[in-house]
């Protein structure tokens, strides 16, 4: 397995491509702000050839390179349908007036491809099985991605803004909702196993087990409480 990484633009929001090994088709996750060239650099240096983009949530700081990438590849975007929108209207999602500045000038909009994602199947691309779960809170189609452990890795979540190391996706933005996080966290990261490895939409990986013994969100979710006094990340 090959997991590639690293952070992009302004909000230093992490992409990644995954391939079976190098040398093979991979699929991209979350290219965003700035991240074009960063993929262009990593597809050189595996010798990869992408078939997909698959999108955590809608959030311009996680898809501003979407049309770029997809259409100097050719190949489609996958995105929940509640998401959908902010690909062609950013300012919305961020609750911001329509003409106001954005980071200058972006490319936003959708690419000539357009996939939209189901909560609870398996999508299976570049010869992977991602696992699709729907996670609204942060925002109202945010989803996480699975992958089942394997002869040379553990499992792994790739968790968008629902889970941080040490923290969790904010909930101030529109179609945030505390309760959605925090039932979401429940549903979709509780009943991972503790080696399961988060790699998440801003900061370093964790995983489950440290996060279920240190993440106040995540102890308190299992405990039976709110935990809405903590501080949170993300765009």
């Amino acid at each position: 397995m090959l997991i590639a990484g690293f952070p992009a633009g302004a909000w230093g929001t992490n992409c990644y491509l995954v391939a079976p090994a190098a040398g093979e088709e991979c699929v991209i996750i979350d290219p965003g702000h700035e991240a074009a060239q960063g993929v262009e650099d990593a597809l050189k240096k595996h010798r990869l050839k992408p078939v997909a983009v698959v999108l955590t949530h809608g959030h311009i700081d996680h898809v501003a390179s979407v049309v770029p990438v997809c259409g100097a590849h050719g190949v489609p975007a996958w995105i929940h349908p509640d998401d959908r929108y902010m690909m062609s209207d950013p300012e919305k999602a961020l609750g911001r007036s329509i003409g106001m500045p954005l980071m200058g000038e972006l490319t936003v909009g959708e690419p000539d491809d357009v996939e939209e994602l189901t909560d609870g199947t398996a999508l299976r691309l570049a010869g992977l099985e991602l696992s699709v779960a729907h996670a609204p809170g942060h925002t109202k189609g945010s989803v996480t991605f699975g992958l089942p452990e394997a002869a040379d890795i553990p499992p792994i979540l790739f968790s968008g803004d629902l889970l941080f190391a040490g923290s969790i996706g904010r909930t101030d933005l529109p179609g945030g909702d505390m309760a959605e996080m925090l039932d979401s966290l429940a549903r979709v990261c509780l009943p991972l196993d503790d080696s399961t490895v988060v790699l998440s939409g801003h900061g370093p990986q964790t995983t489950i087990g440290r996060e279920r013994a240190t993440n106040p969100y995540l102890r308190q979710v299992a405990a039976g409480q709110g935990a809405q006094d903590a501080p949170r990340r993300g765009m």
